[in-house]
């Protein structure tokens, strides 16, 4: 079921500063910001050989990512994110294993458009995972 590590999501206390230290001081190449007001972020993608980080900022006042700074203050990992071929299939598999869909079980479109869903930390060992269908 479990298919390629799309991305991994990293929250930062300062976007510009994150792009700069991924552009400028790694050298890799960082996407323009975009904002995505049905989640509460804006976000940044820094593409590598094998895979993409995925800079996360908060967006509005009730951005999910200002908690995870409120609580950490200097950023870092919030998610990681496994691509799926059938997102609906992948999501009964793991209820019917008893594993835990976060928001209401339906795929959300997430930051590239694609079917997304989030799995509950506390059923991967303290990891928010999030399924993406390719």
């Amino acid at each position: 079921m479990i298919g390629k590590l799309n991305h991994v999501a990293i929250a930062v206390p300062d976007l510009d500063a994150a792009v700069k230290l991924y552009r400028d001081s790694l050298g890799a190449d960082v996407s323009s910001p975009v904002d995505q007001p049905d989640h509460g972020v804006v976000t940044v993608f820094v593409t590598l050989p094998n895979t993409k980080i995925e800079l996360l900022y908060p967006l509005g006042d009730k951005s999910p990512i200002q908690g995870f700074l409120d609580r950490n203050q200097a950023g870092g990992i919030h998610h990681v994110c496994y691509e799926v071929d059938d997102i609906i299939a992948a999501r009964d598999k793991l209820v019917a294993d008893g594993l835990r869909v976060l928001g209401d079980g339906e795929p959300k479109i997430g930051a590239h458009d694609k079917p997304v869903l989030f799995l509950h930390p506390k059923d991967f060992n303290g990891t928010l995972v999030e399924l993406e269908e390719v």
